[in-house]
């Protein structure tokens, strides 16, 4: 078995046709059924199901196709880091951001990177807390910037701060008018909130029962453009942290006030992968996100 194998072998069972692999691969059809034949030999049992239209992993490919991607994402890897030691960090970082982050983080960090690294290529992926945490698990990104609900306690998550969550309102809303506002005066109020599953729902449901209220759902949004485009059109509050709606509460569309007596107070993390290798892009890149990330954290710090 060699490198070329596995790379055919893994592009066969993303396009899930050897006619769409071949043409990927610049080959001929015959050539990658050939070349796949061969290693199906070697390993003693096939990969791939022939079908009418194209092919399916059998249990053995199932098995096989995780480790050789990920053995293909090293190597992939290594050849980056290898010409980054000859001159500058370069190659792809893959980096997942809640939207709460995403202004004007990103914004920042594209200029950076591009100042500092121009050989490094950003790819961006923004996500719910529990889609960032899937991503990570699986190798999609390389690194995400996250909140945490419970103790942390893993070698792979660095803290970077503590913020609150607010209740957010249109303008000139009078529940919202004040700086804080205590947990136990949410009730009855109408809330859009992520649907289930989701890290802040089940704090939320949570801090009700220890308060021994009802939270009143009148609608679930897991877009927050949507959430902040609803509120603003008065009636409706979500909750969010502050540094969300930043923008919208300096132009005058929201207003906010912190959750006090409880807070609900979140710990933001940066999480690193372990399916793939901590190039020297990634870790430059990761230089860069933890000040902007700190930074922005600070301005709305947590109560407690």
């Amino acid at each position: 078995m060699n490198l070329e194998q596995l790379r055919l072998f893994a592009c066969v069972a993303e396009y899930g046709s050897l006619t769409k692999a071949a043409v990927a691969l610049d080959s001929q059809q015959s050539v990658v059924s050939r070349q796949l034949s061969s290693l199906e030999t070697e390993l003693g049992g096939r990969l791939f199901y022939r079908t009418g239209r194209g092919v399916t992993l059998t249990e053995l490919g199932t098995t096989l196709l995780p480790r050789a991607q990920r053995l293909l994402r090293d190597i992939e890897d290594l050849a980056q880091d290898m010409k980054a030691h000859a001159d500058v960090p370069g190659g792809d970082v893959r980096f997942g951001i809640l939207p709460a982050f995403s202004y004007p983080l990103v914004n920042q960090l594209y200029r950076q990177t591009r100042e500092r690294y121009p050989r490094v290529k950003l790819h961006l992926f923004e996500g719910s807390n529990g889609q960032l945490q899937e991503w990570v698990a699986s190798g999609r990104v390389d690194i995400a910037l996250l909140y945490r609900y419970e103790s942390i306690d893993s070698a792979s998550e660095r803290v970077l701060g503590k913020t609150d969550a607010y209740l957010v309102g249109s303008a000139g809303d009078r529940v919202t008018s004040q700086p804080t506002i205590t947990f136990r005066e949410l009730e009855n109020l109408p809330l859009v909130v992520p649907s289930t599953p989701n890290a802040l729902r089940s704090s939320l449901d949570q801090f009700a029962r220890r308060a021994g209220i009802s939270l009143t759902i009148a609608m679930e949004a897991d877009s927050l453009p949507i959430q902040k485009s609803i509120v603003a059109d008065g009636g409706l509050y979500t909750i969010i942290g502050r540094q969300a709606v930043t923008r919208e509460i300096d132009t005058g569309l929201l207003q906010a006030s912190r959750i006090v007596d409880p807070a609900i107070e979140r710990t933001a993390i940066l999480l690193a992968t372990t399916q793939r290798s901590y190039t020297i892009a990634t870790r430059a890149v990761t230089g860069l996100i933890e000040p902007l990330a700190i930074s922005l954290l600070a301005r709305y710090p947590a109560s407690s």
